[in-house]
C-alpha cells in the first residue's frame, strides 16, 4: 500500500486535515499517517520514506522558530525531501515553510486575505493541474496574513487579486499552495467557529459574508478540487516512476 505522511499544526477540522484530498487518496489506496508538530518527535522521521509528504497550515509564522522550535525540524525534513525531488505538498504555512527552506523570505503581509476569490494562473501554471481550479468560474478560499518571496529556481504558478505569490512548483514533484484547495463545506463551518476572534478582527470580513460565499462557491471548489488532486497525484506518480526507470 502507498503511504502519505502529513504534518499538522492544529486539529482544527479545516486547517488540520486533508479535506477533499482524502477521497482521492482512498481511491488510490494510500494509507495516511498524521504527525503532530510540537508533540511528536519530528526529528525521528525519515522524509525520504513516504510516497507523498505534506505539511498543512497553522496559526504560527514560518519564521517563528524561536517560539515554535519544531519548525526547525520541519525545515530540515523539507530540505532533504526537496533535495530528493520527491512528491511534496505544502499548504498555507506548509507553503511558507517550503519557501523558507528554499532560501526565500517569509514575512507578514500588508493585510489578511480571508475569503473566496479567483486564482490567476501564470503561463506556466496554465499547464499544470491548477488549471482545474480556475475552470467553470471556480473560486478558492484564502486564509492567511503572511506571505513569501518566490524562491530562486522555483516556478511561479498562481496569484490572487491581493497577493502575487499564491503557488509555486519546485523541481518535478514539489508544490506549494498559499491558498486552501482542500476545504469542504462541512469543515469550514467548524473553522468559522474556531476562528471567530480572527474573523471579527479582520477589516472587511464578516461571518455572514463568509457563510454566504461558502454556500455559493464551496461545492464548485470541491468538484474541481477532486479533478485537481487526481491530476496532481498522477503527475507525482509518473515523476517518481520515471526516476526509478532512470536509476
Amino acid at each position: 500500500m502507498k503511504n502519505i505522511t502529513v504534518i499538522r499544526h492544529t486539529r482544527n477540522p479545516a486547517f488540520g486535515y486533508l479535506g477533499s484530498l482524502v477521497a482521492n487518496l482512498h481511491q488510490k489506496d494510500y494509507a495516511v499517517t498524521y504527525v503532530e508538530a510540537g508533540l511528536d518527535n519530528l526529528a525521528s522521521l525519515n522524509p525520504l520514506t513516504p510516497d507523498i509528504f505534506v505539511i498543512l497550515g497553522g496559526p504560527m509564522g514560518a519564521y517563528d522558530d524561536r517560539n515554535y522550535p519544531f519548525l526547525v525540524d520541519e525545515l530540515r525534513l523539507l530540505e532533504r525531501r526537496l533535495d530528493a525531488d520527491l512528491p511534496t505538498l505544502g499548504i498555507c504555512l506548509g507553503a511558507q515553510l517550503m519557501a523558507r527552506t528554499l532560501g526565500a523570505k517569509v514575512y507578514p503581509g500588508p493585510y489578511r486575505e480571508i475569503g473566496w476569490s479567483p486564482l490567476e494562473l501564470s503561463k506556466e501554471g496554465i499547464h499544470t493541474p491548477l488549471a482545474h481550479l480556475v475552470a467553470d468560474n471556480t473560486l478558492v478560499l484564502h486564509w492567511h496574513g503572511d506571505t513569501f518571496d518566490l524562491p530562486v529556481g522555483s516556478i511561479h504558478l498562481a496569484s490572487s487579486p491581493k497577493y502575487q505569490n499564491q503557488a509555486f512548483s519546485w523541481g518535478k514533484c514539489g508544490l506549494a499552495l498559499q491558498f486552501h484547495p482542500e476545504v469542504t463545506t462541512f469543515g469550514l463551518e467548524l473553522w468559522f467557529k474556531n476562528h471567530a476572534c480572527e474573523i471579527s478582527a479582520t477589516h472587511g470580513v464578516s461571518i455572514t459574508r463568509l457563510r454566504e460565499d461558502t454556500t455559493r462557491y464551496s461545492k464548485r471548489l470541491e468538484a474541481q478540487a477532486a479533478k485537481f488532486w487526481e491530476a496532481w497525484l498522477e503527475r507525482g506518480r509518473k515523476s517518481t516512476n520515471n526516476k526509478v526507470v532512470a536509476k
